[in-house]
């Protein structure tokens, strides 16, 4: 797995030795940024169930502010942290060792300009970040990945990427 677009385009990234890790494809990831590439210059980043990290810095690669990481398996965070400091992206990040779901929910709104959010498929806890991203739009721009089949609250925008991948965007307005 590597960065595809941006300033660090082309550096590998460390995967955890983890079978429930299901890292986004390159293709997905490169055209999930490249529609979001308009606001992303200077934007806070929050990259939830972040895994590698491979949202988060790819968003930092093509001109983010920061990037904020929520991730709680062991395995993961190695993983996060050795491709942060191998970007030498320290300055510019934080890792958080925590639950997604409560801390999207001690978040603020405006906290960030863009959320990334992609949870275990098949599991109802993207419905309950949504719910809690209405209640409280801690983002103005929320973008999650989820299986195909997976149902979402109307008002966002729908991609799909072969057979089992879809991406939905949901923004402020």
């Amino acid at each position: 797995m590597r960065i595809v677009g941006g300033k660090f385009a082309g550096r590998h990234l460390t995967s955890p030795p983890d079978r429930r890790v299901r890292p986004t494809a390159e293709h997905v990831r490169d055209a999930w940024l490249t529609y979001l590439q308009p606001g992303l210059p200077g934007a806070r980043v929050l990259d939830l169930f972040a895994g590698t990290g491979a949202l988060g810095l790819e968003a930092v690669s093509r001109g983010a502010a920061s990037a904020d990481f929520v991730e709680t398996r062991p395995a993961s965070l190695h993983a996060l942290r050795a491709n942060v400091a191998a970007l030498h992206l320290r300055d510019k990040t934080r890792i958080f060792k925590k639950d997604a779901l409560p801390f999207a929910q001690g978040l603020e709104a405006g906290a960030y300009d863009l959320c990334f959010a992609d949870p275990p498929y098949e599991s109802r806890m993207l419905d309950r970040l949504i719910e809690i991203w209405r209640q409280t739009p801690f983002a103005a721009t929320l973008a999650v990945e989820h299986a195909v089949e997976h149902e979402l609250p109307p008002g966002g925008k729908r991609r799909v990427f072969g057979d089992d991948t879809a991406v939905t965007v949901y923004t402020l307005g």
